[in-house]
């Protein structure tokens, strides 16, 4: 029986996927992110890239590279959990885990129809960007969903505890 814990995938494997959804003149749309804390901003975030094409990839940063670029306090869930909840998501078709500080080889290898990101990066900082575009794809940035934020649950949990004197 298939489960949604079948679209957590290596990269090998997803190059192989989409090569063949690619053959069928499907398109795919590539995005990435660390997804610590799953909230609604991710969810409509996620939504609208599926709507951008055929079929979704979410490329996870892993426990490294979230610490990496997040500090030592994160991430708050496991690679594994993560990566577990965004492929739990119906409209999510692939996840991958990456373990760089960028998505750019990820990208690289994968070579999506459509690279998304969120509103809070200017098309120009957009890693892999140029390479999508001289592959012939195109770069989408969806709107910041207003009043979600990681690292404003996670203050807001820290905070509630140290008002209850819990730490």
């Amino acid at each position: 029986m298939e489960t949604y814990r079948t679209k957590i995938k290596t990269l090998e494997d997803l190059k192989t996927e989409l090569e063949r959804i690619k053959a069928r003149g499907k398109k795919v749309v590539f995005t990435n992110g660390c997804f610590d804390i799953l909230h609604p901003g991710h969810i409509r975030y996620l939504w609208n890239a599926r709507q951008l094409g055929d079929h979704l990839v979410v490329a996870v940063n892993s426990d490294r590279s979230v610490r990496e670029i997040k500090g030592s306090s994160r991430p708050i869930l496991g690679e594994a959990a993560r990566s577990e909840l965004i492929a739990a998501l119906e409209f999510v078709d692939g996840v991958v885990v990456f373990d760089e500080e960028d998505p750019l080889n990820v990208i690289e290898s994968l070579l999506p129809d459509v690279l998304v990101k969120g509103g809070d990066w200017s098309e120009e900082r957009i890693i892999g960007a140029d390479v999508v575009r001289r592959a012939g794809g195109e770069v989408r940035v969806i709107p910041f969903v207003e009043g979600f934020s990681t690292t404003t649950i996670i203050e807001k949990i820290r905070t509630g505890f140290v008002r209850a004197g819990l730490c």
